[in-house]
């Protein structure tokens, strides 16, 4: 059985929508839960009637998508981003990718949309990085084992680079499936600051991240604001 977690943080506008695209897979038995962050702006009351279950966390995609991966039900898990489509066959495409015994885990390429002439070049390096080293982000929608995802610890509590800790862990297991198969993604950040200004500070955040950089340090850099109350 697939369970497919998707973290929410004030996704009001969008998260219906998201859910929406996920009717078939829930009629089809997938499970759906959606992992609150503690939105503010009826994330949660909106999602309720479109997904299974919606829990709640404290804010940061770590700590979320671990709480809902405690709550599903399947055996196979896969983290979706709310702003992050799916391809049609998706469950099919996972099921035959996990066919193999000896595969614990993977990720989708990713196609990302927006208006920057240069997305298309940005996800086409980011599917080539991730097939040459082994290591996914969570726009890529890594899909793991139970069993695997136990085992390598869940995703650590840290609020940036949660997904490549993790997958750095899973990698130690067994090398990703890496799909040909595309999800879809917003180009949102990319559009609003720039896609080069981007791409360099994700070059800089991962590069200190690697050397020893404290996560919480390098989330301030990214942008993350703690919340009050």
């Amino acid at each position: 059985m697939l369970s497919i977690i998707v973290p929410a943080l004030d996704e009001a506008a969008t998260i219906e929508a998201a859910l929406g695209r996920l009717a078939a897979l829930r009629r089809n038995g997938c499970d759906v839960i959606v992992a609150d962050g503690g939105s503010r702006d009826g994330t949660p009351g909106i999602a309720a009637p479109h997904c299974d279950r919606v829990v709640t966390a404290p804010r940061g995609r770590a700590s979320q998508m671990n709480a809902g991966a405690a709550a599903a039900r399947g055996d196979i898990l896969l983290f979706l981003h709310a702003d992050t489509r799916l391809p049609g066959d998706a469950e099919a495409t996972i099921a035959a990718a996990l066919a193999d015994p000896a595969a614990l885990w993977g990720r989708f390429d990713v196609t990302i949309e927006g208006r920057h002439p240069a997305l298309p070049l940005v996800a086409a390096m980011m599917n080539l990085r991730s097939r040459l080293t082994g290591i996914a982000t969570g726009d890529q929608a890594i899909f793991v084992r139970r069993a695997a995802f136990d085992a390598a610890g869940r995703f650590p509590d840290i609020p940036l680079m949660e997904d490549i800790a993790l997958s750095a862990r899973l990698r130690r297991m067994a090398r990703p499936v890496c799909l040909r198969q595309r999800v879809t993604t917003s180009g949102r950040r990319w559009d609003k600051n720039g896609a080069l200004g981007t791409i360099l500070l994700m070059w800089r955040l991962r590069l200190a991240y690697a050397l020893g950089a404290d996560p919480a340090a390098l989330a301030r850099r990214y942008g993350y604001v703690p919340r009050d109350g």
